[in-house]
């Protein structure tokens, strides 16, 4: 960032991580026993909320459980602990295993708007502009696995693979947005 003095806040929002509890878990057991649960029958798997951290796991019969809400990796993990935890306590034999950061979603906001017609035409390959279907500009990274949504007003949302793909990402596409910057409008008076 070369060309800008003042630090991006980048906001981690989501974080969806799963893990195994390598236990057959009974899904009638935990819906009448557990706490904070919506039992789902049709699609064969419960949902466990958390307060702290606030956090919502989708628990399927087989063990495999996806918690999302996280706003970091590390609470992620607590979480998805604390869940492994509330199950031992409805009698399952749970064995935490297999923990993973699936994906990350992050919003940061660029000092200046953007103009999405220059920065599509000078990004071609990568970068996808279809105004009458979204209002964002679509730019891949393949190598960070990493998409970041381009907004006219500055705004980019970023999901990857983990935090340090979504910084690294940010840091890749910020001198690319900085050339398509639209010049200020000065107020009439």
């Amino acid at each position: 960032m070369d060309s800008s003095d003042e630090a991006l806040d980048i906001i981690v929002t989501n974080v969806v991580a799963t893990f195994r509890t390598r236990c057959h878990l009974n899904l009638r057991t935990i819906a009448l026993e557990g706490t904070n649960v919506i039992y789902k029958p049709e699609v064969g798997k419960v949902l466990m909320k958390l307060r702290k951290p606030k956090i919502t796991a989708s628990i399927w019969s087989s063990g495999k459980i996806i918690c999302t809400g996280a706003t970091s990796e590390d609470e992620a993990k607590l979480g998805a602990r604390r869940l492994a935890r509330c199950l031992q306590k409805l009698g399952f034999k749970v064995r935490f295993s297999a923990f993973k950061v699936v994906n990350v979603l992050a919003v940061c906001s660029m000092p200046f708007a953007i103009h999405l017609v220059n920065f599509t035409n000078n990004n071609r390959p990568i970068a996808s502009y279809e105004p009458e279907l979204h209002p964002a500009a679509t730019y891949r990274i393949k190598n960070l696995k990493a998409t970041i949504q381009v907004f006219s007003t500055g705004s980019i949302t970023v999901t990857g693979p983990n935090v340090q793909n979504v910084a690294t990402a940010v840091e890749q596409v910020y001198p690319l947005l900085f050339e398509c910057q639209k010049p200020l409008n000065k107020r009439k008076e």
